[in-house]
């Protein structure tokens, strides 16, 4: 268990592949806060869950990740309770499906501040405690759209490269203390937020749900499969142990070949 005595938060992990980040680091030994929305009964059982895989502090915290103040209180609270933050995974993320003439305005700044803003203000929050202990993994959930862009997508795919962004500039800013940037850029994963796109794709391009699956979502990745959340979790467990920390400013494709085209 190479992270018992760590810390990390993972946005956006009640369901997904940030509950797959969270789980990955749990069994591993690390105190986790997750964060997002859902039942209550259901994120309780989840923290529970987490508690009894890791042996170490299990927290829920449900901070707006459109609200700065919430955003660093999240990480007080996690630095105040568990005396720590090493990892901060920067996971939560919304989507919304359109052409840019018919694309609200209000879903277009949701998406901005949710995917791209809250990661700068976790990473504001969080490099301090990690520059002053040395070590910390700073990780982003960008998407094969911070490399490439697709129709009806603006916000999403200018959210995502400017994550790629913030990662080449953080990594530079942190180097020589101890702390790594990356961000992984996944293909299509199977998630509740890949499921609640496919209406709007099916309205924005006269679709049936079976055509969107199989002619817009994997028709992109040469392997023909959805990513899994665990093989995403996975990679950014390599990326917290001591042989990657070589490995900063770096944007990982998981994205069955999407990309190599």
């Amino acid at each position: 268990m190479f992270l018992k005595g760590k810390t990390a938060i993972v946005t956006g992990s009640t369901s997904g592949i940030g509950l797959a980040y969270a789980r990955a680091f749990a069994a591993e030994g690390a105190a986790v806060v997750i964060n997002g929305f859902g039942d209550p009964g259901a994120i309780e059982a989840l923290r529970a869950e987490l508690a009894a895989i890791s042996g170490a502090a299990a927290l829920y915290d449900a901070a707006d990740m459109t609200q700065p103040d919430q955003i660093a209180a999240l990480v007080d609270r996690a630095v105040r309770e568990t005396g720590r933050i090493d990892i901060a995974v920067n996971n939560a993320g919304i989507q919304h499906v359109a052409p840019i003439e018919s694309f609200p305005d209000d879903r277009m700044e949701a998406i901005i501040r949710i995917n791209l803003l809250s990661a700068w203000y976790v990473a504001k929050a969080a490099i301090p405690h990690m520059k002053a202990a040395g070590w910390g993994r700073i990780i982003t959930t960008a998407s094969a759209h911070s490399l490439i862009a697709s129709p009806n997508k603006s916000a999403y795919v200018m959210a995502k490269h400017g994550i790629a962004g913030l990662t080449k500039t953080l990594a530079l800013e942190t180097a020589q203390h101890g702390v790594t940037v990356n961000c992984i850029s996944p293909g299509y994963v199977w998630t509740p937020l890949v499921e609640a796109q496919i209406p709007d794709t099916m309205a924005a391009r006269g679709m049936t749900r079976e055509q969107v699956m199989t002619d817009v979502l994997l028709a992109a990745q040469p392997t023909k499969e959805f990513v899994t959340p665990e093989q995403v979790a996975a990679l950014a467990l390599f990326l917290c142990r001591d042989e990657a920390k070589a490995i900063t400013g770096a944007n990982l494709s998981v994205d069955g070949g999407w990309t190599a085209a």
